[in-house]
């Protein structure tokens, strides 16, 4: 490891520390609170325990996952004391978690098919448009060409706030007007791509779930026509996810992978919120992967997710 990849990996880290602080801070006073007073781990800790992970949005059933690995736990060694549990809370989501072989590295961006096409789906006020925005600078940063499609035509500040993005980033931005079809921008934008030799393409698409058929139409055809020019598009459909609105983004996680096939997740927001336990839970009961975490506002904020250093950063 040089230098620069040595401070590049310790600012990371200190925007994740504090990116977690609101959930940490609330997780780790209640299990404070739980264990006050009691010295072993017993069926009342538990029952507890198993309410401040439900309360901090990890989900009914990856709680009930954990708290029953836990139960073997101090079952097989008989005395578990409290100033244990939060050491044996930590190994078992790391070990729940773990069996979920989806962690993604950086080496990822080293693309091998060009261009590489990922169309963003999420409903509005989620952050996908700044995440587009952040992705695109990931990208540049590593050497990549990019491309961004405005294809969310639906709602005109979309387009807006993804031209201020691509400006900010400086690569190209293919658009067309307020109302035109979602299916020809992208169309335009796999042309351009192709015919100037970029790496990466990033589609934007508009964040809609009132009318589920209605979306899963619209995403059907816009995959349709971008496959007339490469046949294995989109190689990505990454869900955008606001971590602050907790169970309701489990909700939209639902929604979205019926409506489309989903294959990767970005949980935005963590830096403003105590319900950063939702990412232990989507992680487990979608079995897609959760490619980046946003942890704070600045460009650099976008993560690629760690499983080891997101549980790790949680209990410290």
């Amino acid at each position: 490891m040089g230098l620069f990849d040595f401070f590049k990996g310790s600012s990371q880290k200190e925007a994740l520390d504090k990116g977690l602080e609101k959930t940490k801070e609330s997780v780790l006073k209640k299990i404070t609170r739980l264990i006050a007073g009691k010295s072993t781990v017993d069926d009342d800790v538990l029952d507890n325990l198993e309410e401040i992970l439900i309360t901090s949005d990890v989900g009914v059933d990856t709680t009930i996952r954990i708290i029953e690995r836990i139960q073997d736990r101090v079952a097989r060694d008989k005395f578990i004391g409290t100033e244990e549990l939060q050491t044996i809370l930590r190994e078992e989501i790391m070990n729940l978690l773990a069996e979920n072989d989806n962690d993604i590295s950086e080496n990822f961006l080293d693309v091998h098919t060009k261009p590489y096409v990922i169309m963003v789906v999420g409903v509005n006020g989620v952050g996908k448009t700044t995440t587009i925005g952040k992705l695109a600078a990931k990208f540049k940063a590593a050497g990549k060409k990019v491309y961004l499609g405005a294809a969310d035509t639906f709602r005109a500040a979309a387009i807006e706030q993804l031209e201020v993005w691509a400006n900010r980033v400086d690569v190209p931005l293919i658009k067309q007007q307020m109302g035109s079809d979602p299916a020809s921008v992208a169309f335009d934008t796999l042309n351009s791509a192709i015919a100037n030799d970029a790496d990466v393409v990033i589609i934007d698409t508009a964040g809609r779930l009132h009318n589920k058929v209605n979306l899963m139409n619209e995403l059907t055809k816009i995959k349709r026509v971008m496959q007339k020019l490469i046949p294995e598009a989109p190689h990505e459909i990454l869900l955008v996810l606001d971590a602050s609105t907790g169970q309701n983004a489990f909700e939209q996680a639902k929604q979205f992978t019926k409506a489309t096939e989903v294959n990767a997740l970005a949980l935005t927001k963590l830096d403003g919120t105590a319900k950063g336990g939702v990412v232990i839970g989507i992680s487990d009961q979608f079995k897609i992967p959760v490619k980046y975490i946003g942890v704070g506002e600045g460009i650099d904020d976008l993560q690629f997710f760690n499983k080891k250093d997101f549980i790790n950063s949680l209990f410290e």
